[in-house]
């Protein structure tokens, strides 16, 4: 019988955890040191830590190279940095040499943190450098929650007195198609004994997976739901977002409406501007009555440039927005980062400057 794959301490919850420790004869009280290293301090090698002798002993003849268990600690192939200091972009490469993205953002008063739930994305949308790249595979748990552990060590680096408060999950890939990974990462970056990042904080971005978002309504999870739209018709949206074709607009909206009555939660709808495509005064009319009766907040967001497609120039954006919060509808343009080092919304495609990592 062959000995079972080695699996990540990263991936999993601390109920889990303890229960591991239980199994090979460590009493649960050990999991609660176990879990601080690993969570709270971020440990890159547990062997360091001095553990009392029952979990030193576990550690040293479980974790490591060869054994049971490791640790999820990607190499850094790039870290690229914007001109106004506020962004920086990691090319992370994984154990089995996959090459992800995560982006760490700087804003007024907070540091977020956007996250990759898959390596690559089976999407398609056009206008996203993400979702012409292609897909992978989904991300397992542990390969989340590294993202944010190097996002935190990178900005205790650069300012000790900031912490890490806010995460998206809005990097490559689309999180819903990897639910069961994201809400055990989730539960683990939440935990208020670890990551400590509260579930008012953490906001999960779906093109539209229709049986994703009626889970998330029927767990009444505490996350925040954004919403990636880009068309207000059936046609319009079929155009720039392939995954129209498996669940319509219509059951898109019925989907956000059940989610809303459901966990009584406002949902964002990001809106990628393109000229000539999504922009004019009679589409945001048509989007205003589409989101009736929704608690909704609108993200207008300038396409960034990802080849093909040109932004919507700022008076016609402004023109878009207007007639929204003129019919009622919150509707805000989204702070850009990191647009000079491609970490900005659809410009993530795990390449090196100057070539493929």
């Amino acid at each position: 019988m062959s000995a079972a794959p080695p699996q990540s301490l990263h991936d999993l919850g601390f109920a889990e955890l303890a229960r591991v420790l239980a199994s090979d004869g460590v009493i649960p009280h050990h999991a609660k040191a176990l879990w601080r290293a690993l969570q709270r301090e971020g440990a890159v090698d547990l062997t360091t830590h001095d553990f009392l002798p029952p979990l030193q002993r576990w550690v040293r003849a479980s974790v490591g190279e060869g054994k049971a268990f490791f640790l999820d600690v990607p190499e850094v192939v790039e870290e690229i940095r914007s001109a106004d200091g506020h962004t920086r972009k990691f090319l992370l490469r994984l154990r089995d040499g996959q090459i992800i993205e995560t982006v760490l953002m700087g804003y007024d008063g907070r540091q977020t943190v956007c996250v990759s739930t898959q390596a690559g994305c089976a999407m398609g949308c056009v206008f996203c450098a993400t979702g012409q790249m292609g897909f992978s595979r989904d991300l397992r748990p542990g390969e989340m929650v590294a993202q944010v552990m190097h996002a935190r060590r990178v900005l205790h680096q650069v300012d000790p007195g900031k912490r890490l408060r806010n995460l998206v999950l809005m990097g490559m890939g689309e999180p819903l198609n990897n639910l069961d990974a994201v809400l055990i990462a989730l539960e683990i970056i939440s935990d208020t004994r670890g990551i400590g990042i509260g579930p008012s904080k953490i906001s999960i971005s779906t093109v539209g997976v229709v049986p994703g978002i009626l889970r998330l309504a029927a767990e009444a999870r505490p996350y925040h739901l954004a919403v990636s739209l880009h068309g207000a018709t059936e046609a319009d949206r079929l155009a720039l977002v392939p995954v129209s074709r498996r669940w319509s607009l219509c059951q898109l909206i019925d989907a956000c409406r059940t989610y809303g009555k459901a966990t009584g939660k406002r949902i964002f709808f990001e809106w990628t501007l393109i000229a000539g495509t999504n922009d004019s005064p009679g589409t945001a009319v048509c989007l205003a009555q589409l989101l009736e009766g929704i608690d909704a907040h609108v993200n207008l967001i300038p396409l960034n440039p990802t080849g093909g497609y040109a932004g919507t120039a700022s008076k016609a954006g402004k023109a878009f927005q207007k007639i929204l919060l003129d019919s009622g509808i919150p509707c805000t343009f989204r702070q850009r980062r990191g647009i000079d080092v491609d970490a900005g919304c659809g410009m993530l495609k795990a390449r090196k400057r100057g070539g493929t990592a």
